[in-house]
């Protein structure tokens, strides 16, 4: 038996919001669009899939994405340009954090390792 990878995915209430929303996202290419939306993401697919009836996330999300990137301070500037909220840059001990949350509330993290 081998497993590979297929996907990550989250959970969304709205999925023309959410699409709008990562499609914004630097490195976030958009692929395609049928039951759920698919991105590709350095490789990676992401997928968005529609919230199971009676799926309430309470605005909390389902997961959590942790994106890399080589500058933070420029990454928080682009999103907050875009209104979108941005935590503020912890420093620890592999590195720099930032996160924010889409639409839904799932958390994506900003990380500059060290």
């Amino acid at each position: 038996m081998r497993l590979a990878f297929d996907c990550v995915f989250h959970y969304v209430s709205d999925m023309d919001r959410a699409i709008s929303f990562y499609r914004d996202l630097p490195g976030f290419t958009f692929k395609s669009r049928d039951v759920v939306a698919r991105f590709d993401i350095d490789g990676v697919l992401f997928e968005l899939v529609p919230a199971p009836r009676g799926h309430d996330t309470g605005g909390r999300g389902n997961a959590r994405l942790c994106l890399s990137v080589d500058d933070i301070q420029e990454a928080v500037r682009y999103l907050e340009a875009r209104d979108i909220p941005v935590g503020e840059i912890q420093d620890r001990d592999t590195g720099l954090l930032a996160t924010f949350s889409d639409p839904d509330g799932n958390e994506i993290c900003l990380w500059q390792y060290r």
